[in-house]
């Protein structure tokens, strides 16, 4: 599997840097993970973005599917959609994702009554199990976020990748991760006690976890750009030795 970061800012796009995007590719099957604020443009510098195969969106904060409305421009739209689509979009998504995203489409009342992205897109509601997307086994299991909010495991070939997608400590990203070989993990902010519950992880608490599960490699995304990167990353790498922090534009073999 390979791992292409679109955009690793937590919670809005930073300075040049895009919100939450990334891509993970295996036997030509190109599969998207959150597509935030600014990711589109990130995706077109690097690819055609027609060669989406699915879509992925762990919740419906807009820093993970702001460009999601320029994606249903772009597939409605271009001049070549209907020859360089092969039919609609998958898009695999917390349940009542399709109203939610119409209705950010939408540009005011009288069409938000009647938009209906059906034409565009395929959703399908996430639920606690594995379903088979393309090549890949994804697993997805709900998280503790404000909002229904999941994490991800996907496996392929006999690699792993398990996804935090946001999320604070629970039971259920320990078992999201054990032996996993990557665990790309959000680490908002760095750690403190005062640092709200039920919402995002520090960098020590992604290290812990990934300490706990027996990950091979961490790599820390989704840090606020008001946040020390570099203070996230030593705290992480004070429990996990050789953590990483993502950076726009990187990719990695898993």
């Amino acid at each position: 599997m390979r791992l292409t970061i679109l955009g690793c800012a937590g919670s809005i796009p930073g300075p040049d840097t895009a919100a939450s995007g990334y891509l993970i590719e295996a036997d030509g099957f190109v599969l998207g993970l959150e597509l935030g604020n600014g990711t589109l443009a990130r995706l077109q510098a690097l690819r055609d973005p027609f060669d989406l195969d699915a879509l992925v969106l762990s919740h419906l904060h807009p820093d993970h599917c702001a460009d999601f409305s320029a994606l249903t421009v772009l597939r409605r739209y271009h001049p070549e959609a209907a020859l360089r689509t092969n039919g609609k979009l998958p898009v695999y998504a917390p349940n009542g994702a399709h109203h939610r995203l119409a209705n950010a489409y939408a540009p005011d009342e009288d069409e938000r009554a009647i938009t209906d992205l059906s034409d565009t897109y395929q959703f399908h509601g996430l639920l606690e199990e594995t379903v088979e997307i393309g090549p890949f086994e994804v697993t997805a299991v709900p998280v503790d976020h404000p909002t229904p909010a999941f994490g991800f495991r996907v496996c392929h070939g006999g690699r792993s990748l398990a996804y935090t997608g946001d999320t604070g400590p629970c039971e259920a990203l320990d078992k999201l991760v054990r032996d996993v070989d990557v665990l790309l993990a959000e680490a908002s902010w760095t750690d403190s006690p005062v640092r709200p519950p039920g919402m995002h992880l520090s960098g020590k608490q992604a290290a812990e976890i990934a300490l706990r599960g027996g990950v091979d490699r961490l790599l820390l995304t989704h840090v606020l750009p008001w946040t020390d990167s570099a203070a996230v990353l030593a705290e992480a790498d004070a429990v996990f030795p050789r953590a990483e922090l993502v950076q726009q534009g990187a990719v990695y073999d898993v």
